[in-house]
């Protein structure tokens, strides 16, 4: 067969095959290339095509299965960029050791506090107490105990960023 003869059977074919690798691959590029590489393939089989009963089903299978291919190749590559990427919390040894720290640098600065601060402070933040509740227990008034807390909070959040700011202004 010669390149008439194939452009002949192909020529008719030939935009099926784009709007096929197109529907499938989404990508006009990679639709495009899909169908010169099917084209190609095409023509390494041009000599068995007197047995095919029709060139265009047989032009449409290869183009298919190439898209297939070509996904199948492409979905596996992001599988893997996927797993390449993907960094597990509980397993992070450096993140853990920084956050245990910080806990354990938080509960130094609390013990550091004068001691109706310290009290103040674990009632609300860490024992969930209401306001009211903790100047009930502690013969406080409302208010000194909103005050207290926010110097208590203020102390430690100074003594926080002097720690991570390592004195730097």
């Amino acid at each position: 067969m010669n390149q008439k003869e194939f452009l002949a059977h192909v020529t008719p074919v030939q935009d099926r095959l784009y709007r096929l690798a197109k529907r499938l691959l989404v990508s006009e590029d990679e639709a495009q290339d899909a169908t010169q590489e099917v084209l190609i393939k095409l023509w390494s089989y041009r000599k068995k095509f007197k047995k095919l009963k029709s060139v265009e089903a047989f032009a449409v299978t290869i183009t298919k299965n190439h898209c297939y291919d070509k996904l199948k190749l492409k979905s596996s590559s992001n599988l893997q960029l996927v797993h390449t990427n993907y960094e597990d919390e509980h397993y992070n040894t450096v993140k853990h050791t920084e956050n245990q720290d910080s806990v354990n640098w938080v509960l130094k600065l609390m013990n550091d506090l004068p001691e109706q601060q310290r009290l103040v402070l674990h009632m609300r933040d860490i024992e969930q107490y209401s306001n009211s509740e903790i100047a009930e227990e502690l013969n406080l008034n409302e208010t000194a105990v909103r005050v207290t807390l926010s110097r208590a909070r203020k102390t430690i959040r100074e003594q926080l960023l002097k720690k991570h700011n390592y004195g730097i202004r």
